[in-house]
């Protein structure tokens, strides 16, 4: 029998067979239809998937497939669309994980922080007891009372502000501010802390003249001398660097890292001084004759002057840490590009 092909009414280029559906075999879209024909079987749909229908017949009548292929096909899409939730919920919470992650470092700098201050006072109070308890107090008269004042005054300026003056930067209520008032307050930290370790020195000059004793004939010395030289030239190439307005900024970006690693080189040799001077101070004094017993027997004063060296590695240990965490370090928000105005006006680095 003679199939009669009809003409798609819609467009009249399209012809169908009239013992099938019209139009069953044509694209819906050419058309004129809003919705696109459904793909034929094992043709990947819009959405890159597998399309649920498959074709019968020579018209291509769409039929829904065996339950089986449908409950895979449901599984795939929603496997798809649980994976794009998750990754949408990962985007989302990945500002809270940073968020986390920046108060914790916060929090860990501070309990270090705080560590540093509670244990550099506990230095400066060590070291006044012991003085001024077993050694019999303060003087500047050349006698021995005058040499007191040396490990209290190295102690607390050559060490312990020399600390506290070095870890300044590190501490993020100064970041995101204008950085001038703090260059200043780390300065004049640093200035304090020479001026003291400098009136030490006199002290101890002052001292072995008056009592007709060599000067720097010993390892301690030696290294105490070296400790506030290099101090003295570490600070006055920090003034003219950083703070005077003269400074370029070639002189800056050349002087910066060299003054942070001298920096903590001084503080190892003003630890390392101190702890030789407390152990030779105890050999000197503590003697079989000597009214506390030998240092061989640990008497009270020697027992506080190795909690007070012990107190002094403690301290310089807990100021490397802070200095060495790069998370700790102030961020550098000036674009390198931008001029740099040392001290006639303010700055936020």
């Amino acid at each position: 029998m003679q199939q009669s092909r009809t003409q798609c009414p819609s467009c009249p280029g399209c012809v169908s067979d009239s013992d099938c559906f019209p139009l069953a075999g044509l694209d819906t879209a050419a058309c004129g239809s809003e919705t696109p024909s459904p793909p034929q079987e094992g043709e990947a749909s819009s959405h890159g998937c597998v399309s649920f229908y498959q074709t019968q017949g020579r018209g291509g009548t769409a039929v829904p497939p065996p339950p089986w292929v449908a409950s895979s096909l449901l599984g795939q899409h929603s496997s798809v669309g649980a994976a794009g939730r998750c990754l949408s919920s990962a985007a989302v919470d990945q500002p809270n994980l940073t968020d986390r992650v920046k108060m914790r470092s916060t929090v860990m700098f501070y309990l270090c922080y705080l560590l540093c201050v509670a244990v550099g006072l506990a230095c400066v109070a060590c070291v006044c007891v012991w003085n001024s308890r077993w050694r019999g107090g303060f003087a500047w008269d050349g006698s021995g009372l005058q040499f007191n004042w040396h490990p209290v005054l190295m102690v607390t300026g050559l060490v312990v502000l020399y600390g506290y003056g070095a870890v300044l930067y590190r501490v993020p209520l100064t970041w995101g501010q204008n950085k001038l008032p703090w260059k200043l307050l780390h300065a004049a930290l640093m200035l304090l802390s020479l001026i003291l370790s400098v009136l030490g020195l006199c002290a101890v000059f002052d001292f072995h003249n008056a009592q007709k004793i060599a000067n720097l004939y010993s390892l301690h010395s030696w290294i105490g001398i070296a400790a506030v030289a290099l101090f003295a030239a570490q600070w006055t190439a920090g003034l003219a660097g950083f703070l005077l307005p003269c400074s370029p900024v070639s002189l800056r970006m050349l002087l910066k890292p060299v003054h942070v690693w001298l920096g903590g080189s001084i503080l190892l040799l003003s630890v390392a001084a101190c702890i030789s001077g407390i152990n030779e101070k105890l050999f000197f004094v503590l003697k079989a004759n000597s009214s506390g017993g030998p240092y061989s027997s640990l008497p009270s004063e020697a027992l506080l002057a190795n909690s007070l060296g012990v107190l002094i590695v403690a301290f310089g240990l807990v100021v490397l840490k802070i200095l060495s965490n790069t998370k700790w370090q102030r961020p550098e928000s000036r674009p390198e590009g931008m001029a740099y105005t040392p001290l006639l006006q303010g700055e936020i680095e």
